[in-house]
């Protein structure tokens, strides 16, 4: 990232007391997709792209959620806003069950959670122009009143977002790809809502522009109040920009603490060698890499146990390879699923 660079060393403050209730919680969530069926159209193997998940995201709080690919981040983050339901398990938002509600119970709370998702060149409908797309969900939720002010809304959110007035009457393709995500931002928040799932919001830019869309969502946070599930896997990008983080391993989190805590003190074997891959900016400083074997278990048949030890130098047979560790609290705020963690 090069302009407004993120200080690699620099997390933000705590975020909102933790006296306040959870704008997002979610119980023992489990997602599981079909992944081979019988003759007769029956499921016979699944995978367990969420495995029992426990978590909760503050008003006004970025929650980052971090890890490999195919972890279940993004799984999670639809599971959250409803887009997938959940196998098992309970979502809650400001309260309200919202786990198996219909299609059309979850409407009128689509109005209050978005996404902004990762690909800003397939999520934009290349027949529309900016203004009908802005304008839709403004209209099915009803924002516009009557058409003479679609205009004036459309052309105050483009504001917003960093853009121009003119920039309504455009095509998608008529765009690069950081402002296709500034179209993208702009779009999620036409309908006032207060909790949005960035699913990898910046990975699909020039590195060059990335700094401004993080620094653009972060400014809407500070101005509108909006609550953030933050879903990357590029750590420092992470630190900057989450109050809390979640360390996500093979459907399930194996740890989340402060951002700041989390980064000074990594307690999961997993999250020390992630941040341990992290580049440092002083070749002089002392960097010991650690190296996981083997590849990340299949979530078709994920190990018995502690999801994570046959990749741990520290594992112990008979515990690790038996018992599934729980995630409790080790330090203040500070979570943790290991056997070992002290």
């Amino acid at each position: 990232m090069s302009e407004a660079q993120p200080n690699p060393s620099m997390s933000r403050e705590p975020g909102p007391s933790a006296g306040n209730s959870p704008i997002l919680s979610l119980r023992g969530v489990r997602k599981h997709f079909p992944a081979a069926r019988s003759l007769l159209g029956r499921p016979k193997t699944w995978v367990r792209a969420v495995d029992g998940v426990d978590l909760d995201v503050m008003p006004g709080e970025t929650l980052g959620l971090v890890g490999e690919s195919g972890c279940g981040k993004s799984t999670l983050g639809r599971v959250a806003i409803r887009l997938y339901r959940p196998t098992e398990g309970r979502v809650l938002f400001e309260g309200e069950d919202i786990s198996h509600a219909s299609s059309a119970a979850l409407r009128p709370l689509r109005r209050r959670m978005q996404i902004i998702f990762q690909d800003p060149y397939s999520s934009l409908n290349p027949r529309m122009t900016v203004r009908a797309m802005i304008a839709e969900a403004m209209w099915l939720h009803g924002f516009l009143p009557d058409a003479r002010e679609e205009e004036s809304k459309v052309g105050d959110l483009l504001e917003r977002v960093g853009l121009r007035r003119e920039h309504m009457r455009r095509y998608p393709h008529e765009f690069s790809g950081g402002q296709r995500q500034r179209i993208g931002i702009a779009r999620a928040l036409a309908v006032q809502p207060r909790f949005i799932v960035c699913d990898e919001p910046i990975s699909a830019l020039d590195v060059s522009i990335q700094a401004q869309i993080v620094n653009l969502l972060m400014d809407l946070q500070d101005e509108l109040g909006l609550s953030y599930l933050f879903v990357a896997h590029d750590l420092q990008v992470v630190e900057y920009v989450s109050h809390r983080v979640a360390v996500m391993y093979l459907g399930r989190i194996v740890e989340l603490a402060p951002a700041a805590g989390i980064y000074a003190e990594p307690l999961h074997p997993y999250t020390q060698a992630l941040l341990s891959a992290v580049p440092t900016p002083d070749p002089l400083a002392k960097h010991d890499r650690i190296v996981l074997e083997g590849d990340v278990p299949s979530p078709l048949s994920p190990p018995t146990g502690c999801s994570f030890h046959p990749r741990c130098r520290s594992a112990e047979q008979g515990l690790c390879d038996r018992l599934r560790p729980p995630l409790i609290e080790l330090r203040p705020g500070h979570q943790v699923a290991c056997h070992l963690a002290r």
